[in-house]
């Protein structure tokens, strides 16, 4: 499938559509699709016909799941400079969804995870359906929560960013409206109708107002929020000054949740963990385009490192899920190497 065919562009009405068009891969995001949303995007700030933006997935199952992890795998290991170009020109991509100046609407309808959070959450108009699964697995992968995880996780409500972080762990529709990964629920049967509406509706005023009421006609309650009950345990145990002490909090406690938290923090990258809490917490003071910077300074020394690749491998290439992370456990990962990630590079920043 050529690039023209991964990302597709109609204008309908006044509304800008972008469709993420590879079902298969769950709509992964390649390269070539990040830098033809990006020069669309740009090419619709200026375009006086176009007053909102709205991107969506192909097929049923997702919005999109991430970057295209396999390739950055195979050219990470052949040594290529793929990995470089793909960070930076995704970062930017996430960059400019983040100050658009125009309603970016983002219908969140199944899988959503990584880079697809990347082209969503930074959206002004986001809207869940009963098929939304959103998560932040790249602990699990060697990585760190990316395309603006520094920025928007630490502005969850009390230690939410910092449990989904850390465990990758997933939410579903209710938990991703709860939390403000989304505003809104609709179910997803009634999204063509939001489309349609849309497109038909003839801006006059506050665009960003009227999209508003226009999704209201068509929201529903998405129910209680299962995260909500175990959020002041959350806030309590993350709120730890190190991972070493949220494990230990979390194992202290030993009811059934708290239990399965910390075997899952087991499971992760000691290095992941670790560079993952000091992200975040620097995350929480610094602004957006500062927080890019932090991360593409950060991805730029993981890439280089053994654990993405391990990560990858176990879980996505041969998927015997068992990675060997080297280091392996906590206290091998020192406070010197965790702060090397942060240095400015050598060849330059993002921007």
């Amino acid at each position: 499938m050529s690039s023209e065919e991964e990302i597709l562009f109609e204008v309908r009405g006044a509304i800008g559509l972008v469709t993420l068009n590879r079902p298969k891969a769950l709509n992964a995001l390649t390269h070539e699709m990040c830098l033809a949303l990006d020069a669309k995007l740009k090419e619709w700030e200026t375009d006086d016909t176009v007053k909102a933006v709205l991107i969506e997935g192909a097929g049923e199952k997702a919005f999109c799941a991430g970057g295209d992890i396999v390739k950055l795998y195979n050219e990470g290991k052949s040594g290529g400079d793929y990995p470089y170009h793909f960070y930076r020109d995704e970062y930017l991509l996430n960059t400019r969804i983040k100050h658009f100046p125009k309603p970016y609407i983002a219908l969140i309808d199944g899988i959503v995870m990584g880079g697809g959070v990347g082209v969503s959450v930074h959206g002004s108009h986001r809207i869940a359906t009963e098929r939304t699964l959103f998560a932040m697995p790249e602990s699990g992968i060697g990585l760190f929560p990316d395309v603006g995880g520094t920025y928007f996780l630490p502005r969850l409500a009390g230690e939410l960013g910092m449990y989904l972080g850390l465990t990758g762990a997933r939410l579903k529709t209710a938990d991703s409206v709860f939390a403000g990964i989304a505003q809104n629920y609709i179910p997803s049967e009634k999204l063509p109708a939001l489309k349609d509406a849309l497109a038909a509706h003839e801006f006059a005023g506050d665009t960003s107002a009227e999209i508003d009421a226009l999704i209201e006609k068509f929201a529903a309650d998405p129910g209680d929020a299962p995260i909500a009950e175990v959020l002041p345990a959350i806030n309590r145990h993350f709120a730890r000054g190190s991972v070493p002490a949220i494990i230990e909090s979390l194992q202290a406690d030993g009811d059934a949740f708290t239990t399965k938290t910390a075997d899952s923090l087991l499971t992760k990258s000691p290095t992941s963990m670790k560079l993952t809490f000091e992200q975040l917490r620097r995350g929480a003071k610094l602004d957006f385009d500062d927080c890019m910077r932090q991360e593409f300074r950060m991805v730029n020394r993981v890439i280089k490192g053994v654990d993405f690749y391990e990560g990858t491998r176990a879980v996505v290439i041969d998927k015997d899920q068992s990675p060997k992370w080297n280091p392996a456990r906590l206290d091998e990962v020192s406070d010197a190497e965790i702060e090397a990630y942060f240095a400015p590079l050598d060849n330059g920043d993002i921007y």
